[in-house]
């Protein structure tokens, strides 16, 4: 399997890299969750861009990307307009969502964009051709409120993000009890094991799902997200936390 190499980040090799997304609604607070990223463990920072107050405005979009590239440096940005259809905070039309992620890749700020793989295969296509045009790299996901899907649904949705050429796939879903954890770990194992080419993210939410989050070394998922100062989806750890569990079990392994 290859790895996915950002900066210095090196993505489906070693520990499972942390994520740390911001979710501030001003451009004030969003930068300043940024600048305390120094005294965190990050690998690559998230923002999500539906929870910002302008988000409609794409000068007002490049104005915080720009302080943003300045404030994280050399770590890897992952721009991510998470649609309301899929847990995210505003709705927007696909023409629209298009036209966002293709303009953010194209800026020359961020390292890698979020598509969500079912908007489409025309538009999520377009939008995964243009981004690797623009030299960005792309994180194809799914997220699933509301239920986990059997297992072979699981690997399909995740064959179908790389058969459409997305550098990282990533499933998320809601367990109903511990028995759809299970579902979530062994198609994450058997996708990795038999029919990935490419580094994986998978987890269960919620805290019935949390060893998904801190196991993936153990089951084949690249990367974890964890919380700084507020979470951006239910289930997520404290980034300290995370952390220090990641390494453990890291150590324990090797």
């Amino acid at each position: 399997m290859k790895t996915i190499k950002i900066k210095n980040v090196e993505i489906g090799a070693g520990m499972p890299k942390i994520c740390v997304p911001i979710t501030g609604v001003t451009k004030e607070d969003i930068i300043s969750e940024a600048n305390s990223f120094d005294s965190i463990p990050v690998d690559v920072v998230e923002w999500r861009a539906d929870w910002f107050e302008n988000v409609f405005d794409f000068d007002k979009v490049l104005d915080v990307l720009k302080d943003l590239r300045d404030a994280l440096g050399d770590t890897p940005l992952l721009l991510t307009f998470r649609t309301s259809n899929e847990g995210g905070k505003k709705e927007i039309d696909d023409d629209a969502y298009a036209e966002f992620n293709i303009k953010a890749a194209q800026s020359g700020y961020v390292d890698l964009i979020d598509v969500e793989v079912f908007k489409g295969d025309e538009i999520a296509g377009h939008i995964i051709r243009e981004a690797h045009e623009a030299g960005v790299k792309v994180v194809a996901s799914n997220h699933d409120f509301l239920a986990t899907p059997d297992k072979d649904a699981i690997i399909g949705r995740l064959r179908k993000m790389q058969d459409m050429n997305a550098d990282i796939p990533k499933i998320a879903v809601m367990p109903q009890n511990k028995k759809d954890v299970l579902t979530l770990l062994a198609a994450t194992e058997e996708m990795v094991s038999t029919y990935a080419d490419r580094p994986i993210i998978t987890m269960s939410m919620a805290e019935t799902g949390v060893i998904s989050r801190i196991s993936g070394e153990v089951f084949g998922s690249a990367l974890t997200f964890g919380a700084s100062r507020k979470a951006s989806a239910p289930g997520q750890m404290n980034v300290n936390d995370l952390n220090t569990i990641l390494v453990l079990l890291h150590n324990a392994l090797s």
